[in-house]
């Protein structure tokens, strides 16, 4: 059976737009029907359509994220599921915006190494994020989709 090409896009809600991740993913040629939409937080994996699709998931298919917190926005959480991922299930992932953790290439020690070291900082500016943002609703001030 041929590998499959999948794209993964979350947004935190209903009122965001995901427009640019789907543009992402279509110009890397996903399928339409291969692409899974939740309007979820990023704190947790409880999302629909994250479950979804790793239960569909094959060895050797191939998982487009736009960016790390696109997948998560929990330190462990993200690392727990890209574990799941690419060891358990056998998936290569393409991070659109951060290539170096792509898992098609560099396969060895050192490009497991690398990536792995890349996953662990990214993940906890994630979370990082997502903590400033509730402090700071918390307070009353400036949402994230706010600019000066």
């Amino acid at each position: 059976m041929p590998c499959k090409t999948y794209g993964y896009i979350r947004v935190s809600s209903t009122d965001q737009n995901a427009s640019r991740q789907l543009v992402a993913m279509r110009e890397r040629n996903v399928p339409e029907n291969n692409i899974y939409l939740d309007k979820h937080s990023g704190k947790d994996f409880n999302r629909p359509q994250c479950r979804k699709l790793t239960a569909l998931l094959q060895p050797g298919d191939l998982l487009y994220l736009m960016s790390i917190d696109r997948l998560g926005r929990n330190y462990e959480e993200i690392l727990t599921q890209w574990r799941i991922l690419t060891q358990q299930i056998g998936v290569d992932v393409c991070v659109i915006d951060m290539p170096l953790l792509g898992t098609r290439c560099g396969k060895d020690l050192l490009g497991t190494f690398i990536a792995d070291l890349v996953l662990q900082i990214l993940s906890f500016v994630a979370q990082n994020e997502r903590e400033n943002i509730k402090r700071r609703q918390a307070q009353g001030g400036v949402s994230s989709s706010q600019n000066f």
